[in-house]
């Protein structure tokens, strides 16, 4: 065996290593990558399937928050779409109609079904998935409000 063939060799190795390494943690984090959608997406693009584990972002609707024992029901929007939400447990002080917010969980038939809520921090927060799903749709207001 040549100089050149050992050389082609242990490269040929090394990659067959390091693609084994980014395949063995790409199937470790095949079930811990969460996406983001929004109302829009789900709705009119079928872009995640029931029981599939996602984060949904928009404005919580105004006038659409009901509570019924510790079950909160809400409806999130992007201005174009609203999908309605279940979310069993104590909401962020910040949460409140009109916000940003963002809540993980799955569809379930027609309602989404949160075990997370996410609610922006102070006033000229918006989360960026959010922020950048209402600059997409015409309707982001940030940094006029900001100023």
């Amino acid at each position: 065996m040549t100089r050149k063939q050992k050389r082609l060799t242990m490269i040929g190795a090394i990659g067959a290593v390091l693609m084994a390494a980014v395949l063995l943690v790409m199937f470790a984090l095949r079930d811990e990558i969460v996406f983001f959608y929004s109302p829009t997406d789900i709705l009119t693009e079928h872009k995640a399937r029931p029981g599939e584990r996602f984060r949904l972002g928009g404005l919580v609707k105004e006038g659409s928050i009901e509570k019924s024992g510790e079950t909160v029901r809400f409806v999130i929007t992007d201005t174009e779409h609203e999908l309605p939400v279940a979310y069993v447990g104590i909401l962020p002080d910040l949460f409140r109609e009109g916000q940003g917010v963002i809540a993980e969980g799955s569809l379930s038939d027609t309602v989404f079904a949160a075990d997370t809520v996410l609610a922006k921090h102070d006033e000229n927060y918006m989360p960026k998935e959010v922020a950048d799903t209402l600059k997409e749709k015409g309707v982001w207001q940030g940094e006029e409000a900001a100023q």
